[in-house]
């Protein structure tokens, strides 16, 4: 099993569970992040907004860093369900 590979996600009906609880949670973090962004960006036209804008925006990206970690998250939970021996073979 290659990390990040594509066929990863239809190897067993428990990769598939994980892909998709991931992809629902990479879904979540990203529309949360984007709307935040947009937010304050609106925020940031007002000077007595733009305190709670700069929150936003930090939030935001601290959320689009989740995305990585998500998808770590997702390999390492592939990687706990076996069939390992051939990732330091690549």
């Amino acid at each position: 099993m290659s990390l990040f590979h594509l066929d990863n996600r239809n190897r067993s009906d428990k990769h598939k569970k994980i892909y998709a609880y991931c992809e629902i949670a990479y879904t979540i973090v990203d529309v949360s992040a984007a709307v935040l962004f947009v937010i304050g960006s609106v925020l940031f036209f007002r000077e007595e907004t733009t305190y709670v804008g700069t929150w936003l925006f930090l939030i935001g990206s601290i959320l689009f860093g989740l995305r990585p970690t998500i998808k770590l998250y997702r390999e390492y939970f592939y990687l706990r369900l076996g069939d390992y021996e051939d990732i330091t073979h690549q």
